[in-house]
């Protein structure tokens, strides 16, 4: 079986960014699982991964556009201080559900404080990088109709939300 649209796809993987540090890992002992074609990994690797078989291994570079795409200046935002209800100690590198205009929730990271101001960033954190994947195939199998319903993957014993 080939990897494709509707399919399970369990891999192990090492990432590293540019400068070769590792980002994440899938192990034999916790290995990755995705449903190919339905966005639940980056394009580029889902490109990367389409058409091959279990067993297969592969290197692949992934640059920002295929991946989390390129560092967006306009998601880099000051708020006061005083937005940052009951937290005191507020450093670079901190992480926080933010709310948009829209009523949906962003991550945002907290990039530099200066006095009374805080220097957000709402882009991925991997936003700019170009990634560089070493992948197994371990399995492929088809996706469950709950599966592809949910846009994830099940557990052996099913349904885990």
């Amino acid at each position: 079986m080939q990897i494709a649209a509707r399919k399970v796809v369990s891999l192990h993987y090492t990432l590293r960014g540019e400068e070769g540090d590792l980002i994440d890992q899938a192990t034999p002992e916790e290995p990755f699982f995705y449903i190919h074609g339905v966005g639940n990994i980056i394009p580029g690797l889902e490109k990367a991964l389409d058409g091959k078989s279990a067993g297969d291994k592969l290197s692949v570079s992934i640059p920002p556009e295929d991946a989390y795409g390129l560092h967006d200046k306009e998601q880099v935002q000051i708020a006061p201080r005083s937005a940052f209800y009951g937290v005191t100690d507020i450093k670079p590198g901190m992480q926080f559900q933010a709310e948009t205009e829209s009523g949906h929730y962003q991550l945002v990271t907290v990039q530099a404080v200066d006095g009374d101001q805080v220097i957000l960033d709402s882009n991925h954190p991997l936003a700019g990088q170009t990634l560089n994947f070493d992948v197994e195939v371990v399995s492929i199998r088809d996706a469950s109709a709950e599966e592809l319903d949910h846009g994830h993957v099940h557990g052996p014993e099913g349904h885990h939300h």
